[in-house]
């Protein structure tokens, strides 16, 4: 096969994957299989592709060409195939859990959760591989859509409350922002294409620079950028496998992946740092970092915390495009990675807990740790990864841009990253000490209670396991990063 031909294969197979999701959605084990199967093989075609990449082989395809000059087209660079080795290994990981939970919680409608799950991969891996601005968008767009039934898949009032909210805001920010943004860009470049250095330098008046990053920034809603965050918390009432691909494989760090490209591919970092056009908005990042770990502090139910735990740590990942400098687009590049394992391992944990315990509100999980070690045990790793501290992976990500901002010498943006890493432990570590030493209300004991199913125990291994060796081995990350941030 060619390279292009590979690439169109490991960008179809989730789409086909969901048709045969739904062809076999009357026998169970065999539409579970076909998820594994689909999940496995694309997992294995974007570990192939990364090999060959880093050998040098180029993957290009033009899909169409709806308008002169403007091309569907898919190219893979540095930051889109760490963003597609994220996505692909974590959808399998996600899929072996989302059994185990969906069966032990007995959650309807599955068919529609794994073929609505497999286009949303499909359009996380399209974004991932975008060849130009036009073909992110509307890879960027069908995400939304896919996902509406995902987060209003229990049916409920409630549910559907939840996906209003979540697509009202995400389509309204797309359409009303970014969209904008876009035809712009091409209205005074004449193309959307990805460059070194970006397309915009000599091309824009820099004092219309911040404005157009603006609509940029808060455009792309999947990244969350207060006040256009609600849509997470109120997305939250879908299934935990849901509330996953939310919060780590796809929606938002495809969100925070179209800020990177636009940052380093349409704008280019010295036209950003040289017209100014980051002064003001980098400070919607640094306050938006610390709202919403001072938010999460308050929140008694486990998902809410953990979703605006989301909301912080996805501006750092903003705050390091907006400093514009190699270190501080290493350490957000590499955010996307360490983020991704060490929050899905929360969800899982939080996930699990439900399955087992049928508990949510972290008041009623005193001693809960000691019934189930393993899970707790989990999020305990997760949590110190998220946290930064040795010698788990998140502490790669948080050094890196920690140096960005003594780079450039915003030593109050440092200020915030330390501020809010003593945040991280005051709202994630209590989690895991209540549940190991604490004591229940009426002072019963768990003997009644075990572990979630064993998928769910092995995904948690797997990706708790992947916080630590990201420490160690960090390297494939490391190097696409670097790249795409202009260190190589």
């Amino acid at each position: 096969m060619t390279e292009a031909q590979v690439l169109l294969l490991v960008l179809g197979l989730p789409f086909i994957g969901a048709v045969g999701i739904v062809l076999t959605r009357h026998r169970p084990n065999l539409r579970e299989a076909v998820t594994l199967i689909t999940a496995s093989a694309v997992c294995a075609l974007v570990l192939m592709i990364y090999g060959q990449f880093q050998a040098g082989t180029p993957f290009a395809v033009d899909i169409a060409e709806p308008l002169p000059g403007l091309l569907i087209r898919f190219e893979i660079e540095p930051l889109g195939m760490l963003f597609a080795l994220v996505a692909g290994s974590l959808w399998l990981i996600t899929s072996i859990y989302a059994i185990g939970y969906m069966r032990g919680h007995h959650e309807v409608n599955q068919t529609s959760f794994y073929a609505m799950f497999a286009i949303a991969i499909g359009s996380t891996l399209g974004a991932a591989f975008a060849g130009n601005l036009l073909t992110l968008f509307l890879c960027y767009e069908i995400l939304t859509i896919s996902t509406y039934p995902l987060v209003a898949h229990a049916g409920t009032a409630e549910a559907r409350r939840g996906a209003r909210t979540y697509i009202g805001i995400l389509l309204a920010t797309s359409i009303g922002l970014q969209l904008l943004a876009i035809l712009i860009t091409y209205a005074i470049t004449g193309t959307l294409d990805f460059r070194e250095g970006g397309i915009l330098a000599d091309k824009l008046d820099p004092a219309w620079a911040g404005l157009l990053l603006a609509l940029y920034i808060f455009g792309i809603g999947k990244a969350a950028v207060m006040p256009f965050h609600r849509w997470l918390p109120a997305a939250m009432v879908a299934p935990t496998p849901v509330s996953a691909l939310l919060h780590a494989v796809a929606v938002v760090k495809a969100g925070v992946f179209t800020v990177l490209k636009v940052t380093i591919y349409i704008f280019g970092t010295d036209f950003i740092t040289q017209s100014g056009a980051n002064d003001w908005i980098i400070w919607f990042a640094g306050a938006t970092i610390l709202l919403a770990s001072l938010i999460a502090m308050r929140q008694d139910n486990l998902k809410m915390r953990l979703a605006y735990s989301t909301v912080s740590q996805l501006s750092y990942i903003v705050l390091g495009a907006l400093l514009a400098t190699n270190m501080s687009l290493l350490g957000g590049a590499l955010h996307i990675t360490m983020h991704a394992f060490a929050k899905i391992t929360l969800f899982f944990a939080a996930g699990a807990i439900l399955v087992a315990a049928n508990k949510t509100l972290i008041s009623d999980m005193g001693g809960l740790g000691r019934a189930m070690p393993i899970t707790f045990g989990a999020f305990l790793v997760a949590s110190l990864s998220i946290i930064g501290l040795p010698p788990f992976g998140g502490m790669w990500s948080k050094w890196y841009l920690g140096m960005g901002a003594v780079e450039t010498g915003q030593w109050l943006l440092l200020t915030v990253l330390m501020i809010s890493s003593l945040l991280n432990i005051a709202y994630l570590l209590p989690i895991p000490i209540r549940g190991f030493f604490g004591k229940t209300r009426d002072g019963t004991h768990y003997h009644h209670i075990t572990e979630a199913p064993k998928s769910c125990l092995l995904a948690m291994a797997l990706t708790s396991l992947a916080c630590l060796l990201l420490f160690f081995y960090p390297d494939p990350f490391y190097q696409l990063a670097l790249s795409a941030a202009g260190g190589q």
